[in-house]
């Protein structure tokens, strides 16, 4: 489970947005308080941070400059100004993105996703992913099941790719549709549920066999192969 820690003095929105992320299984650590929480990094391992830069004592640009100075963990900042200014000086300290309040909690979590995806993923610092029953060549493209060449369409093929590289991660269709065509999050419907259920055919799971792909109710769908 990756942890997050949020910082941000906003009581009700930290509540809000930590509910709302626990539903994908993230740990959610909330410090409303810019000093305690870089103390608290210090000793504790997290895997990303929110970031609010008006915080009382310091503010989030001063957060962030304590945070690099001995951590490359990623970092979104939020703002309310929205201010062109504010998201320069962000990413020029070293953050990994910027959202301006107030925002929907799924573009948050598209953000998290995505940037969790490119930092912690380990299925994409290799070549080759080798479950049971399945292997993906990703220099081929080439997809084998139970040793025989598995023929996907392009479409088929990235969606088991992200499934692959976020193996027992939930990954929610709306997110998924972003992810796999660079849709919007506003901009979901229902085609990745058809084309999650061609990619299940051809991988051959049924109703009363479920080797790869499980569908998570209300929410979307996890990769639950056994690695070789």
């Amino acid at each position: 489970m990756e942890k997050i820690l949020i910082i941000d003095d906003d009581v009700q929105l930290s509540k809000l947005i930590e509910e709302f992320l626990q539903t994908f299984n993230y740990e959610i650590t909330i410090m409303h308080e810019p000093k305690p929480a870089l103390e608290f990094l210090q000793k504790n391992t997290m895997d990303l941070v929110i970031l609010d830069i008006m915080l009382p004592g310091i503010d989030g640009f001063q957060a962030l400059r304590k945070i690099r100075e001995d951590s490359q963990i990623p970092v979104i900042m939020l703002t309310a100004r929205g201010e062109v200014t504010d998201r320069i000086v962000g990413l020029e300290l070293g953050a990994d993105d910027y959202l301006a309040k107030p925002f929907e909690p799924r573009e948050l979590l598209a953000r998290i996703q995505s940037i969790l995806r490119r930092s912690t993923s380990p299925g994409t610092m290799v070549d080759i992913l080798e479950f049971k029953h399945l292997t993906i060549n990703k220099l081929k493209q080439e997809v084998v099941l139970d040793d025989d060449i598995l023929h996907l369409s392009t479409s088929e093929y990235e969606a088991l790719l992200l499934f692959a590289e976020n193996p027992g991660k939930v990954m929610d269709r709306e997110i998924m549709v972003e992810s796999l065509r660079g849709i919007t999050w506003q901009s979901y419907d229902r085609s990745v549920d058809v084309l999650v259920s061609r990619l299940r055919n051809k991988l051959g799971d049924t109703t009363n066999k479920i080797r790869f792909i499980k569908t998570i109710h209300g929410i979307g769908y996890k990769f639950i192969a056994s690695p070789k």
